[in-house]
This record gives structure tokens, C-alpha cells and sequence, in this order.
């Protein structure tokens, strides 16, 4: 029998997903609230990427606590930057 395996049957690995149904796109965010981590592979023609250069093994950033996969619309690269706007004032409070 053929095992059923899951990102989230990893301990501490948590998963969301929106889907806006006015128009057909959505975000999703993989969540590690105690950091892992990262790597990444960017390929294609013309990839849209926001901050895939802090994993470069060469910089600072030792681990993240999420990722978020949004579409390449205006409306999905604005996400992210709501997103940590509301991770700054939720920290702050």
C-alpha cells in the first residue's frame, strides 16, 4: 500500500491557503514558527521573486519562518507586503 505523505506531516510545519473568488488567484504560506531552513531554485524566462536572495547561503539569514506562494498579478505581489505589515503589528502589540 502506497503511503500518503504531506509537507505538513512534518513536526512544526504548518500550511494556509486563500483563494480570492473574485478572481482566479490565491496565496498559500508554508508557516515553521521555530524557523528552518530555506533554499531556493528560481528558474524560467522572467521569474517574479521578492527577498529569494536573503537565502543565498552567503548572507546572514540563518532561517525563516514562512514562505508565501501568491501569483505573479499586481494583486498577488502586494500580498506579501500586507503580510509582514500585519506580522510587524501583531509583534509590536
Amino acid at each position: 500500500m502506497q503511503q500518503s505523505l504531506s509537507i505538513t506531516d512534518v513536526q512544526g510545519i504548518e500550511v494556509g491557503h486563500h483563494t480570492d473568488t473574485r478572481r482566479p488567484t490565491g496565496c498559500s504560506v508554508v508557516i515553521a514558527r521555530e524557523g528552518a531552513v530555506a533554499g531556493v531554485d528560481v528558474r524560467g524566462a522572467a521569474p517574479g521573486t521578492r527577498e529569494t536572495d536573503l537565502l543565498d547561503p552567503t548572507h546572514l539569514v540563518e532561517k525563516v519562518h514562512a514562505v508565501m506562494l501568491a501569483g505573479g498579478s499586481a494583486w498577488g505581489w502586494t500580498r506579501p507586503a500586507a503580510r509582514c505589515a500585519g506580522w510587524k503589528n501583531t509583534a509590536s502589540a
